[in-house]
């Protein structure tokens, strides 16, 4: 796929994530909680990852395919914004 290509159906994937997250803006609120709860529980980086996006698809309108090899670029930018935010507020206290 054309480096163009791919940059397009990038930009498409997080136009539509970030729409949904303007329809319904207690969902990333949501999200980081998850990540919050299971980042403080441990474990694996890919454990924590795959709990994390199990419970994000059953408690919000976000599906991320269960399988990591079929994550998306904006999936995986998602998961890990998720865990960047969680690593700054932790090291803020």
């Amino acid at each position: 796929m054309s480096s163009e290509m791919q940059k397009h159906r990038v930009i498409n994937e997080l136009r539509a994530f970030i729409k949904k997250l303007l329809q319904n803006p207690q969902t990333l609120e949501q999200a980081l909680d998850i990540a919050r709860r299971h980042y403080h529980e441990g474990g694996t980086s890919e454990e924590v990852t795959l709990r994390i996006v199990e419970e994000i698809n059953s408690m919000t309108s976000i599906h991320i395919p269960d399988d990591p090899k079929e994550f998306s670029e904006a999936d995986v930018l998602f998961l890990e914004l998720l865990k960047e935010v969680v690593d700054e507020e932790k090291a803020l206290y």
